[in-house]
Order: C-alpha cells, then sequence, then structure tokens
C-alpha cells in the first residue's frame, strides 16, 4: 500500500475540508492504490521485456514511412492477433522502422498485462549455442515459450551452427498456435534457407512460420537519411 501511505496525509486534509462519506474515502484511496499498483506492474513487465526504446505508434513518424500502412498497423497494435497466435513478420531493408513498429505492438501488449520479451536475433542464437555448453537448452526454451509476445529483431545473415538452428527451429514449433511471435528481418522468406540451412528443416519453420502470420514489407526510404 505504498501509494496509501504517500497521499494519506493530503487525503484526511481534503476529507476533513469536504466531509465526503467514509465509503468515498476508502474508495478515493483504493482507487490511487490500485492504479499506482498497475504503473509498478507495468514498469516491472517493461523491465522484464528488455525493451531498448519505449517506441509508440503515436510517435512514428507516418509521413516519413509511405511504405507502411498506417490502418494495417493499427489494426495489428488492437491486439487481436494474440488470442489466434498469429505471427508478425517485418521485412525491409535496414533503417525503415521495422524495429520501431514491433516494438510498439510489443508495448501495446505490455500495457494491456501480457509478458513480453525483446531480443537481438544475434543475441538469441548467441543464448543457444551457449546452452549447449551447459547443457540448458531445455530450460532456454521453456523460458521463451512462456512469453505471451516474444520479438526476435534482426534477423539477418548470420554465422550459424547447426545445433542453432535446430533450437530455433524448436522454439518456434513450441510456440506454434500457441504464442505468437514478432521477427523483424531484412531477408524475403526464400532467403532463409541460405542461413539457416537444412532444407526440410527451414521448410518446415516456414510452413508453421507463415500459417498464421501478417507479413508487412516495408518498401520505402530509410528514417535514419538526415532531415533539411
Amino acid at each position: 500500500m505504498s501509494r496509501t501511505l504517500q497521499i494519506l496525509d493530503e487525503e484526511l486534509a481534503r476529507a476533513e475540508k469536504k466531509g465526503p462519506s467514509y465509503a468515498d474515502f476508502l474508495t478515493s484511496l483504493l482507487r490511487q492504490e490500485y492504479h499506482s499498483q498497475q504503473d509498478r506492474y507495468l514498469e516491472y513487465r517493461i523491465r522484464r521485456a528488455k525493451l531498448p526504446e519505449r517506441w509508440s505508434l503515436e510517435t512514428f513518424p507516418w509521413k516519413r514511412q509511405p511504405g507502411v500502412r498506417k490502418a494495417v498497423i493499427e489494426q495489428l497494435a488492437e491486439l487481436g492477433f494474440m488470442s489466434q497466435a498469429a505471427n508478425i513478420v517485418f521485412v525491409g531493408p535496414t533503417g525503415v522502422g521495422k524495429t520501431g513498429l514491433a516494438s510498439a505492438i510489443l508495448l501495446k501488449a505490455l500495457q494491456v498485462g501480457h509478458r513480453g520479451l525483446f531480443i537481438k536475433a544475434q543475441e538469441l542464437f548467441d543464448e543457444m549455442y551457449q546452452s549447449l555448453a551447459d547443457h540448458s537448452s531445455r530450460r532456454l526454451l521453456n523460458r521463451l515459450i512462456r512469453m505471451d509476445l516474444l520479438l526476435i529483431d534482426e534477423m539477418g545473415y548470420l554465422n550459424l551452427r547447426p545445433e542453432q538452428s535446430n533450437i530455433f527451429f524448436k522454439l518456434l514449433e513450441e510456440r506454434y498456435g500457441r504464442k505468437p511471435t514478432i521477427i523483424t528481418t531484412n531477408l524475403d522468406y526464400q532467403e532463409w534457407y541460405a542461413f539457416l540451412g537444412q532444407k526440410a528443416m527451414v521448410a518446415a519453420l516456414l510452413d508453421r512460420l507463415r500459417h498464421r502470420c501478417h507479413t508487412i514489407r516495408i518498401d520505402g526510404p530509410s528514417l535514419r537519411d538526415p532531415q533539411g
């Protein structure tokens, strides 16, 4: 009841002046305590999600990026895809806003109480490789599978070992039909064969990933270009 302790003297003074009923007085205290708790829980979820920036759709430079349809992204941000366990894949060159849009959707999910995680693809595959050494791959997979929404950022040409590709396939296989995943990448689907290898495995992975999937291709200017 930390918020109640902070506002108790102020609320008592207000009660003495305005004379609300006991019920109104208690309701005011509990309402403020509730909102304070929700704010703390949200901050906790954001910290645990490891969002690098708190990008929001309200601050996205839509006018500078004609390569993406605002209405489509806003519809996704209503989070209907989560109840369907549908994935989202943002495809496009560097700098077009893929990470910003994906992060904004993840932030929306966190704001309504979902657990989520933002992780760079390189960091994810590094963790997968390390888990092989200490036999903790199952523990890593369990942690990632439990996330209501997983955002894997910057999938690209990485130097991967077959064991890492296998764990990645297992991750998407076990999230398939259960929990949604967002991926940002500069590679179109056919290019995944080149860096993941194992053609049959990649075909099965893409089959699951794209079964229920919103693919957003952004063909527009880099938002990192100097302005004016």
